[in-house]
């Protein structure tokens, strides 16, 4: 028998409200807005050798910059980009889709340290200025878990998982990338524009609804 549009909305909605009422399924939500990562010779070359801690953030270890940046790209400029700290090995920048409309600049969907082959961009501080050659990607949308969590939820590291994202605009995300690490808190990371699309605000959550082969 051919299901007709009104039984399939129903199922689909007791679904979803069964994933709701699952407080041990949730995953906190978190808007990850455009910023830089920086190596130790940019930071040289940027802000005379030092970055200042502002505030830590919801990861273990990562903090916030007081110092910003400007990025240049072919069409457009964003100005007072954050900075996060500590440093790494290699320079990178993360924008959303809109970001890298408004700067002109073709933009990879990549994991964050996966930078090989993406586009350059300038960036521009009160001291210097640099011409990173690669280093730009969109994020794509990943969970920081630690081990303790990834049994819980009987996934592991570089899973993927479709999560059902409670928002304002309910929606379901595919294509999560599971990142385990006891380094990490528990906390699902997308962009500003997913963020927008859904309707997420602070205390947002989401529902680990199944995993995928990669």
């Amino acid at each position: 028998m051919l299901l007709n549009d009104q039984l399939i909305g129903e199922i689909v909605q007791k679904v979803m409200a069964e994933l709701s009422s699952s407080e041990e399924n949730t995953v906190p939500v978190e808007l990850s807005a455009r910023h830089v990562h920086l190596c130790q010779e940019d930071v040289d070359q940027l802000f005379n050798g030092t970055l200042t801690s502002e505030r830590e953030l919801s990861q273990p270890g990562q903090f916030l910059c007081a110092e910003k940046l400007r990025l240049i790209g072919p069409k457009g400029i964003i100005d007072r980009v954050a900075v996060l700290g500590p440093v790494r090995k290699e320079s990178q920048v993360e924008i959303s889709m809109t970001d890298a409309r408004t700067l002109g600049i073709d933009t990879p969907l990549r994991q964050s340290g996966d930078i090989l082959d993406t586009p350059g961009i300038v960036l521009a501080s009160p001291y210097g200025i640099i011409s990173l050659e690669q280093g730009v990607i969109v994020a794509g949308r990943h969970i920081h878990m630690p081990s303790a969590d990834s049994t819980r939820f009987a996934v592991s590291d570089g899973d993927m998982v479709s999560v059902h994202v409670q928002g304002k605009r309910p929606v379901i995300m595919e294509d999560v990338l599971v990142r385990v690490s006891d380094n990490f808190k528990l906390a699902m990371h997308i962009d500003l524009d997913e963020g927008n699309g859904c309707g997420c605000i602070n205390g947002t959550s989401a529902v680990i609804m199944q995993t995928t082969d990669l």
